[in-house]
């Protein structure tokens, strides 16, 4: 993705934008359908791939209408952002809002085994609960590899 209208608020660099990743507790993941967008929000936990982009993970029952959007079409488009603070400036009359946000595009499968157990932990330690046991035979796992993304922040001087 490129093309930001507010170039002067993107968050330039890979590390830039998996730091704002990193910080937000809730994944958008937006699925092509034949009628409208299915948007769902999801826990996740992540890790960095060899190619430097990140590997999202979510965790779901064993049913659900994202395995059957997925199945149709596995490219999906994410949202996620985090730092909101509502910021009045009276004597302009008028507010605006911090945020750091990404957006971006991948590919969703699914995970079993070794890597399954694997994302589950990577999932509990994004919350800062790695050390919690789990048992990976009663969910379903899904890996989103990013395929492109973009980060944008307003972060306001005080």
């Amino acid at each position: 993705m490129s093309g930001l209208r507010r170039s002067d608020r993107e968050i330039v660099g890979t590390d830039g934008i998996v730091a704002v990743m990193k910080d937000c507790d809730v994944c958008r993941i937006a699925f092509n359908t034949s009628g409208a967008p299915y948007i769902l929000p999801l826990n996740f936990g992540m890790s960095v791939g060899p190619d430097g982009m990140p590997i999202l993970y979510f965790h779901g029952a064993s049913e659900g209408t994202k395995y059957g959007l997925m199945e149709d079409d596995p490219a999906v488009s994410f949202e996620m952002d985090c730092s909101h603070r509502l910021v009045i400036d009276e004597e302009k009359n008028m507010c605006t809002m911090e945020y750091r946000s990404v957006i971006g595009h991948g590919v969703l499968s699914e995970v079993d085994g070794d890597e399954k157990v694997y994302a589950l932990r990577c999932i509990l330690e994004h919350y800062g609960r790695g050390d919690l046991p789990f048992s990976p035979d009663i969910v379903r796992v899904l890996r989103l590899d990013v395929t492109d993304m973009t980060g944008k922040a307003r972060i306001c001087r005080r």
